[in-house]
């Protein structure tokens, strides 16, 4: 008999319902709803709409209970770093900021310079600094004297708050804790030091749970709303690119992963958290996995260079489809223009392409002109930019990286793929695409038995998606050529 299982897959800007079917040794996914994730702007702040998210996801689950399915669980996964405060009466006491709000511009310099220094922190945590990290956030509130902060009981992160709505259980699952920067790896829990920094207990947070933990049933409420029974709820990788990770169709630990869309990430899995000097210096990070691993990576800035040219492209170039455009790209010089994707300059430029172009005014370097050339110019720089950083994974790995795989929007550009697989010079296997609804889906399997360990998960996503090989085919003696002019020129700036 099949098993079904709901998915509510949470991104910053959409978000998407959808059934899994696990029958035969096969993973089948049915999208039941897509929706915005819409920003609300008002009293100067940026937040998230957390009751038009549980709106979105009662509506799901009231199309799945009309069709008389019994649904074996439900799970949740989201962006990380933003959280919902909860009052001494168990209600919302306000939506919850975005991430991508300024008040917390100044907040990582204020908080590193009057509570905490920037060593002591990352010894912790060892995850990278930005800005926008909850344990920021938190300060930059307080700071301000933020009313709900101030009266909070609770403090949820995203997808435990909506797990809660659906519950009345407060969870704090271990890898949306881990983006946090208050959860200390080593110990497997939330930093006490780093939570008081910023006027909090550990009795403010939830239980901290790992992925798979049943978090509860769904309230009569929800059972009445939805036509439901009571519907287990379990706390998978609540992270959503923890959810990715876990449904990499890898064989064996000797592999590296790039979550590949706007943004890249490209880390290893490893059993235990890698927290030194080096990795402090290239600002790596390690986020929580499931079954105990830690997600040992990098941020890369990866097609938001390319996203940001196109709209800033005439009409008649942004009417072209992305093969077109990548394939003009594919007749202009290999090489004659570099840039450093994670240079600061590019971080939320006017323009990108005139922040592309002085990049290599300054650098001196040939200036690309063309849609073609930009796009042949930002595809050879990430595939270098790529290479630099799976360098350095392989001296942090205490096994041998034989293998990339590359997952999400970006495991479908075969343009950047190959150029990948030859800047690397190491196979390529791209897929799957939905690789978080995937995660989400299997690890609520695994909760329900069905399947045993990650390796078999992964086995099973093997052997449900489309995968495509990329092998080193291109100049070797030019890549290696290439790499070195890169190295020169980001050492210029």
């Amino acid at each position: 008999m099949k098993q079904y299982f709901f998915a509510v897959d949470l991104g910053a800007t959409s978000g998407r319902t959808i059934l899994g079917t696990l029958s035969d040794g096969k993973l089948e996914q049915e999208e039941i709803t897509r929706f915005p994730n819409n920003l609300i702007e008002t009293g100067g702040h940026f937040y998230w709409d957390i009751y038009a998210l549980y709106f979105e996801m009662i509506k799901g689950l009231q199309i799945v209970g009309k069709r008389g399915l019994d649904i074996s669980s439900i799970g949740i996964d989201t962006w990380g770093v933003d959280f919902v405060f909860i009052g001494e009466d168990h209600a919302i006491l306000r939506n919850p900021m975005a991430y991508r709000d300024p008040h917390t511009f100044e907040a990582i310099d204020d908080y590193l310079q009057h509570v905490k220094d920037k060593k002591t922190v990352y010894d912790i945590t060892g995850i990278q600094f930005m800005n926008f990290n909850s344990l920021f956030q938190l300060h930059a509130m307080r700071k301000a004297g933020n009313s709900a902060l101030q009266h909070c009981k609770k403090v949820l992160f995203v997808p435990d708050a909506l797990s809660w709505m659906l519950t009345g259980e407060a969870v704090c699952e271990y890898t949306i804790a881990s983006t946090s920067q208050m959860l200390n790896p080593k110990t497997g829990k939330l930093s006490e030091e780093l939570i008081e920094s910023v006027g909090l207990t550990p009795e403010h947070f939830g239980r901290l749970v790992q992925p798979g933990t049943k978090i509860g049933v769904l309230t009569e409420e929800v059972q009445k709303i939805t036509g439901l029974g009571p519907v287990p709820v379990i706390a998978v990788a609540g992270h959503d690119t923890a959810s990715a990770v876990a449904a990499v169709p890898a064989k064996d630990e000797s592999f590296a992963y790039l979550s590949s869309g706007t943004w890249s990430l490209m880390g290893i899995e490893t059993k235990q958290a890698i927290i030194d000097e080096r990795s402090y210096e290239l600002n790596f990070t390690n986020e929580g996995g499931i079954e105990g691993t830690t997600r040992f990576l990098k941020n890369i800035c990866g097609m938001w260079l390319y996203e940001r040219c196109r709209k800033e492209w005439p009409e008649e170039v942004r009417q072209l489809s992305h093969p077109e455009l990548q394939g003009s790209a594919m007749q202009v010089e290999a090489f004659r223009s570099i840039i450093n994707p994670d240079d600061a300059m590019f971080a939320n430029p006017p323009s990108m392409i005139k922040a592309i172009q002085q990049y290599c005014r300054d650098t001196q370097q040939v200036v690309p002109e063309t849609p073609a050339e930009i796009c042949r110019c930002i595809f050879d720089s990430l595939a270098l930019r790529y290479r630099q950083v799976f360098g350095w994974l392989k001296d942090f790995a205490s096994f041998p990286l034989d293998m990339l795989h590359i997952i999400g929007g970006g495991s479908l550009n075969k343009y950047l793929n190959q150029f990948t697989a030859d800047a690397l010079g190491v196979e390529v296997l791209a897929g799957p695409q939905e690789c978080t609804a995937i995660g989400n889906i299997m690890l609520q399997a695994k909760a329900s038995g069905l399947v045993s360990d990650i390796w078999a998960m992964r086995a099973i996503i093997a052997n449900s998606v489309e995968m495509v090989s990329y092998h080193p085919t291109g100049d070797k003696a030019a890549w290696d050529q290439a790499y070195e002019k890169y190295l020169k020129v980001t050492n210029k700036k």
